[in-house]
């Protein structure tokens, strides 16, 4: 323990009482982004993509991100803008992948069933017979 470390809890005590030397988060740098641009950034999200406009059919983080740098040259990693959007109530859904030959008629035909009801086993069966 070094002087210093002891100055800065005097200096908390001091000034926070003994709430101030309980352990906490740092708080980090400040977020990049605002209000008015979370704002603007949420109706871009709920509005959703223009083919032809935006040139996709779904968002992606990092189209957000590069939409954020043209409209308000903001430059926003995509780690960052996906912490943003998750304090914000949106999460990353992506879609089920399947396979491109896959027929959707022939599935029920694949599938396994189990049985219907639970069975003894053959050598159990014996043993009780006798």
């Amino acid at each position: 323990m070094t002087v210093q470390i002891v100055r800065d809890w005097v200096v908390r005590f001091n000034a926070e009482g003994p709430d101030g030397l309980l352990d906490r988060k740092s708080p980090g740098a400040p977020s990049r982004l605002g209000p008015d641009e979370r704002k603007a950034l949420l109706d871009k999200i709920e509005a959703g993509p223009i083919p032809g406009v935006d040139g996709v059919v779904r968002w992606r983080l990092v189209d957000l991100a590069q939409w954020v740098f043209e409209e308000f040259r903001i430059s926003v990693s995509v780690q960052t803008l996906s912490r943003e959007l998750r304090t914000l109530g949106y999460r990353k859904i992506s879609a089920r992948l399947s396979h491109h030959a896959q027929n959707e008629f022939e599935l029920d035909a694949f599938k396994k069933l189990s049985p219907p009801r639970w069975q003894r086993s053959r050598r159990t069966r014996l043993l009780a017979s006798r």
